[in-house]
C-alpha cells in the first residue's frame, strides 16, 4: 500500500473505534517510512504512537512498561534491561536459509491466535549459535524493532551471585518478570549458566544453576519470545539442546553478503569511483558483520579526519590491512 492508502484506512479505523486495525496500519506507515530510510520520522511516528499510553497492543496481546524491574537483594543491581531498538529488517543480511528461519519464528509469533484453533503453539524459545559478531544479538534486537515489543536483555553479571541460593533466586525473578506480559527476551551468552553438568571442573553451584534453569525452561508458559544466545554451543549441557524449539545457526558471511554489508556499512558517506567493492569482500573471507561494520567505521573515520569528504581506496585498505592484521591476533 501507498502512504496515502495506509492513511486513508487509518481514518477509517479510527472512526470505526477498531483499535488493533488502528495500531496494525500505523505500524505499516511506520515501517513504509523505514523502508524508505526516512528512520528519523519512523521514529517520531512511533513515539507518538505509544506516548500516551503504557500498553502495547499486538493482536490482542499486551505487555506492560510500568513493572518493576527484579533486583539483585545483595547488590541492588538490577537483573535485567528493558530495552527499544528502531531497527528495519532490511539491515540485518544474512544467509538466505538463516533470514528465512528468522522470519518464520516472527511469523509463527504473529499466527499465535491462528496456531491455537489447531492447538498449537509458536516457537518461542530459540537458541542462537555462531561465532562472535555474526548476527545474533542484532538479530533478536531486529526482531524486537520488527515485532515492536521491547527487548529484555538478561544481565547475567547481576544473576550470578556468591550467596548459595541466591542465584536460583534471581533467575527465577527473572522469569517471573518475562512471564508477566509480552517480551522479546534475551539470554546472551547462555553458556554462563548452561555448562555441561558433568564437567569436573564446575562446581556444584553452577550444576545446581544450570538444573534451575532447565525447569525454569520446562515450566515456562508464558508468551513471550524467549532467544538464548552462545558463541561455544560444545560447552552447552546436552539437556539444554531438548530445552529449545528451534536452534538457529549464524555463518560468517559469504562472498555476495559481504558485498551488501560494504555497501550498507559505507553508505553514510561518498566513495571514490576507484572504490572496487567486489574486491574488498574477496579480500574479507574470514570477516564477520561485526569486523566488517567496524573496518568500515574505521575506513569512514580515516578519510574524515583527514579532511576528506569522500572515502578513498587508500582508506579502505589501510582499515583493511589493520584489521587483518588483528584477525590474525585473534586466530593465532
Amino acid at each position: 500500500m501507498t502512504t496515502n492508502e495506509i492513511i486513508k484506512k487509518l481514518f477509517i479505523a479510527f472512526s470505526k473505534k477498531d483499535e488493533e486495525e488502528f495500531y496494525r496500519l500505523a505500524e505499516e506507515l511506520i515501517n513504509l517510512e523505514k523502508r524508505k530510510k526516512h528512520n528519523i520520522v519512523a521514529k517520531e511516528l512511533k513515539e507518538a504512537l505509544y506516548a500516551t499510553s503504557n500498553i502495547r497492543i499486538n493482536s490482542n496481546r499486551r505487555f506492560k512498561t510500568d513493572v518493576p524491574i527484579p533486583r539483585d537483594n545483595d547488590t541492588g543491581f538490577p537483573l535485567l534491561e528493558l530495552r527499544r531498538y528502531n531497527h528495519a529488517w532490511e539491515e540485518l543480511i544474512l544467509s538466505t536459509k538463516t533470514d528465512y528461519a528468522l522470519k518464520q519464528i516472527v511469523l509463527g509469533f504473529k499466527s499465535h491466535e491462528i496456531l491455537a484453533t489447531y492447538n498449537l503453539k509458536p516457537k518461542n524459545k530459540i537458541l542462537f549459535c555462531g561465532m562472535p559478531g555474526t548476527g545474533k544479538t542484532f538479530s533478536a534486537q531486529v526482531i524486537s524493532s520488527y515485532l515492536g515489543i521491547p527487548l529484555v536483555y538478561v544481565n547475567f553479571e547481576a544473576i550470578i551471585s556468591s550467596y548459595l541460593g541466591e542465584t536460583a533466586t534471581n533467575l527465577k525473578k527473572v522469569f517471573d518478570f518475562i512471564s508477566n506480559g509480552v517480551w522479546i527476551v534475551l539470554f546472551d551468552e547462555v553458556d554462563i549458566i548452561g555448562k555441561n553438568r558433568d564437567d569436573q571442573h564446575e562446581t556444584g553451584e553452577i550444576k545446581r544453576v544450570v538444573n534451575n534453569f532447565l525447569q525454569m525452561l520446562d515450566n515456562f508458559e508464558g508468551d513471550s519470545l524467549i532467544i538464548a544466545s552462545t558463541n561455544h554451543p560444545h560447552i552447552l549441557d546436552p539437556a539444554i539442546w531438548r530445552r529449545f524449539d528451534e536452534v538457529i545457526n549464524f555463518e560468517l558471511p559469504d562472498r555476495s553478503e559481504r558485498v551488501s554489508l560494504l555497501k550498507l556499512y559505507l553508505k553514510p558517506i561518498k566513495k571514490e569511483k576507484d572504490i572496487n567493492i567486489e574486491l574488498i569482500a574477496e579480500e574479507t573471507e574470514e570477516f564477520s558483520p561485526s569486523d566488517l561494520k567496524s573496518m568500515c567505521r574505521d575506513a569512514i573515520t580515516h578519510a574524515i579526519i583527514n579532511e576528506r569528504e569522500s572515502i578513498t581506496i587508500s582508506d579502505l585498505r589501510y582499515s583493511l590491512d589493520r584489521f587483518k592484521e588483528r584477525l590474525a591476533l585473534r586466530t593465532d
